[in-house]
């Protein structure tokens, strides 16, 4: 069972975390404050949840995300995804209790070529390198790095504590994950985009080309929006917790 942290009162949010991260990501955020349940999870090899002993894959991530929600006997949920934790998100969104999906610096598409083999690059360097590698991916991550020292080290420190295999396996897992544009895009009362306009992973003309009908908002950060714009960010949550 992956490790999670339930707080609040009312509706249910499910917190998912990115690539490097854990649930401790969203105590940045006074979640606290809104009148919702909210489930931060921790997902396989990240935080304290151990790595899942199969194949790498977004949608096996997904099934360990729902044995949670049966053991907790949640029957309608929205989930809010960070990066990865949104793909994590989208495999979710297939299920009955399923009422929305806030992709927070994330896409819904699945990887090119070329994002492909970098992939793969990440999951051959991090056997033999796996702290140069996190010294050099997670600034990148930031629209100014320099402005974020201490939040980098941090964040540096925590995922150096995964293992190379953990980390691995989560690179390999959103190398092969599926392609959701289509439903996306016919659903799109489901889906929400909160986006940096300076965001390295993902353009904003790349985001905008391809979500066609889904409310999108463009905030002023990088790929860490939770640390560089929490205010904007806290009050586009709020606008969705009053609309569900």
């Amino acid at each position: 069972m992956l490790h999670f942290h339930v707080s609040g009162e009312g509706p249910i949010w499910v917190f998912l975390h990115g690539f490097l991260e854990s649930s401790t990501m969203w105590n940045t955020l006074p979640l606290i404050q809104f009148p919702i349940t909210t489930l931060r999870i921790d997902l396989p090899g990240h935080g304290k949840s151990m790595l899942l002993d199969q194949n790498p894959s977004i949608k096996a991530m997904a099934l360990e995300v729902q044995k949670v929600l049966v053991q907790l006997d949640i029957q309608k949920f929205t989930v809010v995804g960070h990066s990865m934790g949104a793909y994590v998100g989208l495999e979710l969104s297939q299920l009955p209790g399923f009422q929305k999906l806030i992709l927070l610096n994330s896409n819904c598409w699945s990887d090119n070529e070329q994002k492909k083999q970098d992939r793969l690059r990440v999951a051959a360097i991090v056997q033999k390198a796996k702290s140069h590698f996190i010294r050099e991916a997670i600034p990148n991550l930031f629209s100014n790095s320099q402005s974020q020292p201490i939040f980098i080290e941090e964040l540096i420190k925590e995922a150096n504590e995964m293992s190379s295999e953990a980390i691995a396996y989560a690179a390999l897992a959103m190398r092969e994950r599926a392609d959701f544009s289509k439903f996306v895009n016919n659903n799109p009362d489901k889906f929400e985009f909160i986006h940096g306009i300076v965001d390295r992973m993902v353009s904003v003309e790349e985001i905008k080309a391809k979500v066609k009908f889904s409310k999108i908002h463009f905030i002023e950060s990088g790929h860490m929006a939770h640390v560089e714009a929490p205010t904007a960010l806290l009050q586009i949550l709020e606008k969705s917790i009053n609309q569900l």
